[in-house]
């Protein structure tokens, strides 16, 4: 038995509340069960209970056992001092005030259906299973889980803005230098994302906003600070970044100690840290009033058209210095922009609304529900389950229902595990 789970049963009444009594056999008589409190203190605030005819109002506090009163030291703290109903799953003991009164408890088993009972023992069983409703959440209504879902997806773009806003505070609200380290991340994946910003991190952006109008001091500085430039070869383009590099160095007194080690290693060719970087270098070049840009748009196609860019020249017959290789246009491609919309610029949007006092939520819906649904080992498994995800809206929120719901147990404060539960109770 989970205290959460009595929690449960108390807000939302889902119990036999016909001729309750206390341990002491006095009648009660729910007026307002209260407002659930999250953080410290009596579970449920200003509740309004008749006890044998007398009106309380004051908060309730809920244990498994009676005892915990006393375990988590609740007779020596005065937040408690003004509950007046204790509820248990077992009364194990009595619980007195300060004034040396019984408080009085409500034994709550008692007054709960044995099926309801299964179905909660039944959801929490420690049986091999992905999630712990994974055999109901195929016959949950589609109803309830698309507006769930769209719930999640604004919790976890709430998340994404929180981190951002981390990066806004650090740079004094400059909101073009939050975009390109939120780029620059993102523009390295998973493999580098952490190593993109941290060379996003090792140098003020307004020495990149001073090389836009140059496309190879833009990649000089980047590569530079990448450590990329030092190899010793014959190759014209890489010693004339070189030279470029030692120019902006000397001048802007730049050091690279702080950034972490670039990967090659297990990257197709296409997502190369030489070929990402000098699309991010040619889109900075080709906008100077990037974050404007992406505000103000309002679709995808939007959005694609600003990202329609490609590496320079000499990365269209390399993927490496010093190494030829067959032609070809090196574009970022739909797919990856998606990854940027969903990560960075839906999230930077969304932040940069609520700065405003603006509400774009139906704008953000709009784009982010144009958007393919993500490819992964998550949203693949919930599909199994039940195909759901059609958006990347849907995909989101499925990484937001898995990773803060499902692997925690929060069950109970989930859409779809009340659902399963409540398909049992009585009220």
């Amino acid at each position: 038995m989970q205290e959460d789970f009595l929690h449960y049963i108390w807000k939302y009444k889902k119990f036999n509340a016909v001729n309750l009594q206390t341990t002491a056999h006095k009648i009660i008589l729910i007026v307002n069960v209260g407002v659930h409190n999250h953080d410290s203190g009596p579970d449920f605030f200003n509740a309004q209970i008749y006890i044998d005819e007398q009106l309380w109002a004051g908060n309730v506090e809920i244990h498994v056992k009676s005892s915990d009163w006393y375990v988590h030291n609740h007779e020596s703290d005065k937040n408690y001092d003004n509950v007046i109903l204790h509820i248990v799953w077992e009364h194990d003991i009595d619980i007195f005030r300060k004034d040396k009164t019984v408080i009085p408890t409500l034994e709550l088993k008692s007054y709960i259906a044995k099926d309801v009972l299964l179905s909660y023992e039944k959801l929490f069983s420690k049986s091999n299973k992905w999630i712990n409703c994974e055999n109901d959440f195929p016959f949950v209504d589609d109803f309830i889980i698309h507006n769930w879902l769209e719930r999640l997806y604004f919790e976890r773009l709430e998340r994404k803005a929180n981190n951002i806003e981390l990066l806004l505070k650090q740079s004094k609200n400059n909101w073009e230098e939050v975009l390109f380290k939120m780029l620059a991340k993102n523009f390295g994946l998973k493999v580098n994302a952490d190593a993109f910003l941290s060379l996003a991190n090792s140098f003020d952006f307004s020495v990149l906003r001073q090389q836009q109008p140059k496309l190879q001091s833009i990649e000089a500085l980047l590569f530079g600070q990448a450590g990329l430039l030092e190899p010793d070869v014959q190759d014209h383009y890489l010693n004339e970044l070189q030279n470029e590099y030692e120019f902006l160095k000397t001048k802007y007194q730049l050091i690279n100690t702080g950034v972490m080690p670039i990967q090659f290693f297990r990257l197709r060719p296409s997502n190369f840290p030489t070929i990402r970087l000098s699309q991010l270098a040619n889109l900075y070049h080709r906008h100077t009033n990037l974050f404007s840009k992406l505000i103000e748009s309002k679709t995808t196609e939007d959005i694609y058209t600003i990202f329609n860019v490609k590496t320079s020249l000499y990365w269209e017959t390399h993927y490496s210095f010093n190494t030829s290789s067959k032609k070809s246009i090196k574009k970022l491609t739909n797919t990856f922009t998606n990854l940027l919309i969903i990560n960075t610029i839906v999230p930077l949007k969304f932040l940069y609304a609520k700065h405003q006092g603006k509400i774009v939520n139906n704008i953000i819906q709009n784009v982010i529900q144009q958007l393919p649904s993500e490819n992964n080992s998550i949203v693949n498994k919930f599909n199994s389950l039940k195909d759901i995800s059609t958006s990347a809206l849907q995909s989101q929120a499925l990484l937001q229902l898995k990773n803060e719901y499902c692997s925690k147990n929060k069950c109970l404060q989930c859409a779809v595990g009340n659902c399963i539960i409540s398909s049992s109770l009585s009220t």
